[in-house]
């Protein structure tokens, strides 16, 4: 049966939204730019941005979603992540208000939807990072824990991780990653959040078995494409066992479905520094070409030489 033309506005969108998963940023951006104004449109422009790392665009595109629904959970988060990374990027005057005003649109993100764990999560870890002059605050973190254990305890093991780091209770924050491995029904992702604490904390055996044990449990949950995405990333970041992370690069693009958590271009772009530090450079400018084929702009595959 044909579609409705109510219908072609969404179909459109559901399309927009495939390609954004597949990585497929320029294809996806091409959609939505011919499509009806919308708050569902801006909201996976914004995230379409967010993922090349243009803040500044998924900044705007975000403040109109939010503009246009601003009852929707989603548009609020979405808007404070891009706020947050903005906030990374720009001087130190510029930041402070950018923070302040991700740590409300977190807030009103996990008000209008208080069982998402992802904006518990992010709220959360806000507070734990933040000083407390644009509303950080361990206490306020630890608020959220009770909250977020009824929902994911996983995640509520991580959040405690994260309050007892910024505490330096390093001790504590290994003990609570290392339960998020025994409570999730997806332990690749903790494995990998305990291996990139053992980076931060120069612990390279231990980081490089908790890595492991992550692709271990990776390689039996088809879901967990982005666990093996980001234990590359720890892998690449600290320097070690290369071959690992070019393996698990690989399998994620060949074996996996594809998340904009882990944008295929980016992997892709990990892949080619990758190869050509393993001293392979017809593969490193082949990734590269085909990071930039997802992404034509995307500033960290522009800059790669080989």
């Amino acid at each position: 049966m044909r579609a409705g033309a109510a219908d072609l506005p969404k179909s459109g969108l559901a399309q927009a939204d495939a390609a954004l998963q597949a990585g497929e940023a320029d294809r996806a951006l091409s959609m939505l730019n011919a499509a009806p104004n919308s708050a569902e449109a801006h909201l996976l422009r914004c995230r379409t941005y967010f993922s090349e790392q243009h803040w500044d665009e998924a900044v705007g595109e975000c403040e109109a979603a939010v503009r246009l629904d601003g009852q929707n959970a989603q548009n609020h988060l979405w808007l404070a992540r891009a706020l947050g990374e903005k906030a990374d990027a720009v001087s130190f005057v510029s930041a402070f208000n950018l923070a302040k005003r991700a740590r409300a649109e977190f807030e009103q993100a996990a008000s209008l939807d208080p069982r998402d764990g992802e904006a518990l999560t992010d709220l959360g870890e806000f507070y734990s990072s933040a000083p407390g002059v644009v509303g950080g605050g361990n206490d306020k973190a630890q608020s959220l824990v009770s909250q977020l254990e009824k929902i994911d305890p996983s995640r509520a093991h991580i959040l405690m991780g994260r309050i007892a780091e910024s505490k330096k209770d390093y001790g504590t924050a290994e003990r609570e990653y290392k339960l998020a491995t025994a409570t999730s029904a997806h332990p690749a992702f903790p494995w990998m959040t305990l291996a990139s604490f053992y980076r931060k904390h120069e612990r390279w055996n231990d980081m490089q078995s908790a890595v492991e044990s992550g692709y271990r449990a990776a390689q039996h949950d088809r879901g967990a494409g982005v666990a093996m995405y980001n234990g590359a990333t720890v892998l690449i970041k600290g320097k070690r066992n290369l071959e690992l992370a070019s393996k698990m690069l690989e399998t994620y693009l060949a074996d996996y479905p594809k998340s904009e958590e882990a944008p295929a271009f980016q992997a892709h772009t990990f892949l080619a520094r990758v190869k050509a530090q393993l001293g392979d450079k017809n593969g490193a400018r082949q990734e590269k070409a085909a990071a930039l084929s997802l992404a034509h702009d995307f500033k960290p595959a522009m800059g790669l030489s080989f």
